[in-house]
Order: C-alpha cells, then structure tokens, then sequence
C-alpha cells in the first residue's frame, strides 16, 4: 500500500484554455518531470494536443504518465450538456490508450480518472469560500445538474474510466450541505469522489474531518496549501476564485494553514488511503517562472512526510 505524488498544469496557471498567458503545453511536461512526479493530469480541456502519438512521445521522453483527465465546465446549463460529453469521449479517448499507472493495493479505481468540475458562473465564482453568502442552485436546477453528471460518468465508464466529482471553490458544488447532497443523489457505483484539501478549508471545512467523512467514496485526492494572510485578504474583496490565486492565495505545501502531517496520518493511517494523490498550486501564468521551484519545495515537503515520487 503507497500513496504516489502526482502533479497538475494548474501549479503552472494552466485553468483557462483561453489565457493568452499560458506556458507551452511541452514546457510544463518538461517541468513536471524535473519535479519528480510520476505523473501529471491532462489538464483543461484543449491545453494538451489530442493526439495520442504526440503526446506519447512528450511524456515518454520527460519520464511521466497521465494521471487523470478534467471536464471543467458549466454542468448546470442544458445546452452544455453535449459539448461536456463530447469532451468525455475526446478527453477518455487519450487518457485510456497511455500506459497505465501501477495499481495500489486497497486502491479502489485504477488510474486514469475523469475528474469532474462545474465552473462558470459568475454569482458562484464572486461568492468562493463565502458559505453564507453564496446562492443556492434551486431544486430543479440541482436535479439538472444530478443527472447530467450521472451522464458524464455514464459517457466514462463506456471507456472503463472512474469519474470523481471534485468540489470547486466557485462552482456549485463547493460547500458542506453541497457536498453532502451530492454524495446523497449520486450513488458510489455510479462516481467517486475527489476531495481538494484547499478547496476544503478555502470553503471553511476541514481537510481532515472531510476526508474521514467520505473515506468510503474517496477515489483520489487533491493537495494544495493556503497563504493565510493572503486568504484573509482575498475573503474581504469581491473577487474572482483564479484573480485570488493570482494574488498568492495558494502556497507550496507545508508552507501554508493546513496541517499536513495530521493529513498523511489519517491517509495512511486511519482510512487506509492507496493510490495517488496531486499537487495544485494555482497561480497566474505570468509567474511560472517561480513554477518548478515551488513544485518541487511541495514534492520534497510531501516526501519527508513518507509520500512516494515513483511508481
């Protein structure tokens, strides 16, 4: 039983396809194999090239593989639906032709997964971390989304690909009650769970505590660290979830507000978690040059702790 450190493009302000900013999509293979992962996610939608030979010959050449997939978009719209699955079958059609990563014993679902993320509303973004103030999605809207997310998973398990639904500080599933009725309408058969630590304690929950709390549906795990001051500061402006990361609201591991050896007690430990776990350090893309420096701090940090690099 070993828990794997893997990475994400996020820790190089890869979120938005869109960002004329972003580091080129080779630079960030290259970096993450420096940082000693044994993998690294695909990242959002479009970053990486669709094309299995290419990418191959990338992570081939830089030591890694692909440790999961993301669908990183509106849930709740209907005319969004298609779009997303169409994603599933893009992003599934990649992630299941790589080389597979080892299987843990007491790892639930083998590598690759799909992680699964609503974004993309406005009143939910400016609303991140703010469990009082943030509005509700109503019932109808809720059961829209319930049911558009059994068909991701659905679309995925056609690949033999495990979705996780990953709570996101900004989208509609973020908070206690939140998480609580998602796991409740979605049954483990149909998805796992990926909980973020940051997310967690970004959205005034306990990493900890939430993770001995679904320990059951618990698949894969996210690990981030949080600047306290900057948070602090971020929690009283009206802003965006990604415009506070770009102020530094995300630190290296062990540099932070979250308790990490409390952490790795309780994975290893308590719940007996095996597998793989990723790094997230969202940043802005202008200040990737500090990436590969800040990757590694978290890596040696997490391996000090007893966390393993390789495969």
């Amino acid at each position: 039983m070993a828990i794997h450190i893997t990475g994400a493009p996020c820790c190089w302000g890869v979120d938005d396809v869109k960002n004329p900013y972003l580091p080129p999509w080779k630079k960030v293979l290259e970096e993450a194999g420096q940082a000693g992962f044994s993998a690294i996610e695909l990242g959002p939608y479009g970053f990486l090239p669709l094309d299995i030979d290419v990418v191959s010959a990338e992570l081939s050449k830089n030591g890694i593989s692909i440790v999961a997939g993301t669908i990183f978009d509106d849930l709740l719209a209907e005319d969004n639906y298609q779009p997303v699955l169409k994603q599933v079958d893009d992003i599934c059609a990649i992630i299941t032709k790589l080389p597979p990563l080892k299987r843990e014993e007491g790892q639930r679902y083998p590598t690759p997964y799909l992680v699964v993320i609503d974004w993309g509303h406005d009143e939910r973004d400016y609303a991140a971390g703010h469990p009082d103030k943030a509005p509700r999605l109503s019932a109808e809207d809720w059961q829209r989304m319930v049911n558009h997310i059994k068909g991701i998973a659905a679309q995925a398990k056609k690949w033999n690909v495990r979705a996780v639904i990953h709570p996101h500080a900004g989208g509609y599933i973020e908070f206690a009650d939140e998480i609580d009725k998602i796991m409740e309408d979605i049954p483990a058969e149909v998805a796992g769970l990926c909980l973020d630590t940051g997310h967690l304690r970004y959205s005034q929950m306990d990493p900890v505590e939430w993770l001995r709390k679904y320990a059951d549906r618990l698949d894969y795990v996210h690990f981030k660290d949080i600047n306290e001051k900057v948070y602090n500061e971020v929690l009283s402006e009206h802003i965006r979830f990604f415009e506070g990361c770009g102020k530094g609201s995300m630190c290296p591991i062990g540099t932070g507000m979250l308790d990490y050896p409390a952490i790795y007690k309780l994975l290893t430990e308590e719940i007996k978690y095996a597998g793989y776990i990723t790094i997230e350090q969202e940043r802005d893309p202008r200040n990737v040059a500090t990436s590969l420096r800040d990757v590694k701090k978290s890596v040696d940090y997490l391996k000090n702790l007893g966390f393993l690099t390789q495969n």
